[in-house]
């Protein structure tokens, strides 16, 4: 199909016909120099000079606004039938499609609109607007290593003593806005002129905080209402909730009573997933969790005691982890190295506590779980990062190797199941990519010189907000490689989880196995010893049934050695037998 536009025009307007023809140069114009301007002469040597053919133009930058989009959706109902024809009812709509067909200018109409929809099929087969024409460009090109840069550090503007930036939190809806929680948390440190003050920075403008949170006493925790970006709550260094609005100002609009608060710092506060988005819980090293309607402060609406052992020594929390599919459920990483699970929904108040997972040394610092797989959760402890499956209570599935600087703070990617991060104390940043290696990170970032006291991941899971100890939060952005899926990556990452998971299972059933062969054969050699026993031996053997497993093994562990150290013993003395046989034959 060929197209054609013909321009005419009447020769009258195209103006006057320009004849060229060769002549000899004439001269148009003679200036004669002026005598009297020689004096004022000064010859310039050497003389530079700049000449450029275009013209200059000022230049001038700035920072356009952010043009806000939402994604609307359209109901398409089927209508046009007359008030007589129910289009549900399929024998009157064959009635009306019959009537309309016999109509005379039924074809008249078809025929016209099939001349242009001709025409547009035309079109699109002549060029396909939607073509790929590099659709497995992707797959053969390798992907490039990966990488983060830091964009941006946000400075606390207190200039008495660097606070620590302990907790961060992402504005729900933007992105651009970040909310940091400043406290000092070393007991008795901190000077009495000291300033309160946490921020609420804009990304784009790390020289000035764009808002700020005056609380009564400093802030260890803040996070943002998920359904709400103008309302943040916060856990003050007193055991205080406070909620804010920042349309309302910088000061909290309601703040829980003191007498009815943690008696501990609050290490972690969090929304919960409701209807009305003003349920909240806490935690403290109290050893309480406690729940509150942010309406109304004035007492929280249920307590929970971590007390796992049910011995009535309460467990100190430092950190909290709630999934929204999951409302049930949550998990209190504890000071004593192990991480609680509950069940809020349980009738029995004993059994709120459904489990605990212990593998660290020290307090855990970090707990969250995987954004794409809930059933299998991060911890951060004492110098390790380690992967657990809720179903396996005896070991974690993943775990890194001990490192020589304190680890304090972790999270997930939000756009990728393989990637998490985690924050040392010497000031690095350790990137996890679980589809290149579960050993070690597959990139490390020096990001400050003092300790990584928090971490946060965005919802697109381009940028990372790290919150060092000297109250700096720097901003690192991944490249492609950690920003976007991999192709066929979260079947790959299900089928490690599931194969770690298998594999502690079968190695916990076979450590019982031993420790339960082992402790019938004490039981047999000690009623062997005793003759058939008594009751009081009875009573001993039950005593000795609960064995220390770290003993067991130890115990395990030297009767190797000395089986070895006899059986060497006896394979020298047999060879200096020999030897020695050997010499009185010579002789």
């Amino acid at each position: 199909m060929e197209i054609v536009h013909v321009y005419q025009k009447k020769r009258a307007d195209f103006g006057r016909q320009c004849n060229f023809s060769d002549r000899p140069a004439t001269v148009l114009a003679e200036v004669i120099p002026d005598e009297s301007l020689r004096k004022d002469y000064i010859r310039l040597d050497p003389c530079d000079a700049a000449t450029q053919n275009t013209r200059e133009y000022s230049e001038h930058n700035v920072n356009t606004e952010t043009v806000d989009s939402e994604t609307r959706g359209i109901n398409h109902v089927e209508g046009g039938w007359p008030k007589d024809v129910d289009p549900n009812e399929v024998e009157q709509v064959m009635r009306y499609r019959k009537k309309v067909e016999k109509d005379e200018g039924f074809v008249s109409t078809l025929l016209g609109l099939g001349t242009l929809m001709e025409h547009t099929v035309k079109q699109n087969n002549a060029i396909d607007i939607y073509e790929d024409y590099f659709p497995d460009d992707d797959a053969t090109q390798p992907l490039p290593a990966p990488e983060a840069k830091s964009v941006n550090v946000f400075r606390d503007p207190n200039e008495h003593l660097p606070r620590p930036a302990t907790c961060l939190s992402w504005h729900p809806d933007q992105g651009r806005y970040l909310a940091v929680a400043y406290s000092v948390l070393d007991f008795q440190k901190a000077p009495a002129d000291i300033s309160l003050e946490s921020y609420i920075w804009d990304i784009e403008k790390p020289t000035q905080h764009e808002s700020t949170l005056t609380p009564s006493s400093p802030l260890v925790s803040l996070e943002y209402n998920p359904k709400d970006g103008h309302i943040l709550i916060g856990g003050q260094y007193n055991g205080q909730i406070a909620v804010w609005d920042t349309r309302k100002g910088e000061r909290p609009a309601e703040v829980s009573p003191i007498e009815k608060s943690h008696r501990d710092p609050v290490y972690c506060a969090r929304y919960l997933t409701t209807k009305s988005g003003t349920d909240a819980f806490s935690c403290s090293t109290d050893g309480q969790v406690l729940f509150w309607d942010v309406r109304k402060l004035s007492e929280p609406t249920e307590t929970l005691y971590i007390d796992p052992k049910d011995d009535g020594r309460l467990w100190g929390a430092v950190s909290l982890e709630y999934e929204s599919t999951m409302p049930t459920k949550f998990q209190v990483g504890t000071e004593q190295g192990s991480v609680v699970l509950f069940n809020r929904k349980a009738k029995n108040p004993n059994e709120k506590i459904t489990g605990s997972y212990d593998g660290h040394h020290g307090p855990v610092y970090a707990v969250e779980r995987n954004p794409y797989f809930p059933k299998y959760f991060m911890s951060i402890g004492d110098w390790t990062m380690r992967v657990w499956c809720e179903d396996v209570k005896e070991s974690s599935i993943i775990w890194s190797k001990y490192n020589k600087s304190y680890c304090l703070s972790g999270c997930w990617s939000k756009a990728r199941p393989g990637v998490c991060f985690t924050g040392k104390h010497d000031g690095s940043v350790g990137i996890w990519d679980m589809l290149f290696k579960t050993n070690q990170p597959a990139l490390n970032v020096q990001v400050a010189d003092s300790p990584i006291q928090s971490l946060k991941a965005d919802a697109s899971g381009t940028m990372l907000a790290c919150g060092s100890q000297d109250g700096n939060v720097t901003l690192l952005q991944m490249n492609d490689t950690l920003a976007h899926m991999q192709p066929n990556e979260k079947p790959r990452i299900s089928a490690i989880f599931d194969r770690e998971t298998s594999r502690e299972k079968v190695l916990s059933a076979r450590m019982r196995e031993v420790h339960l062969a082992a402790k019938q054969e004490r039981q047999k050699s000690a009623k062997s010893a005793s003759g058939g026993g008594d009751e009081e031996d009875e009573k001993k053997e039950e005593e000795d049934e609960e064995v220390d497993p770290i003993k067991e093994a130890e115990e395990m562990f030297w009767s190797a050695i000395e089986q070895d150290k006899a059986k060497r013993a006896k394979a020298k003395a047999k060879k200096e037998a020999a030897k020695a046989k050997a010499e009185e034959d010579k002789a």
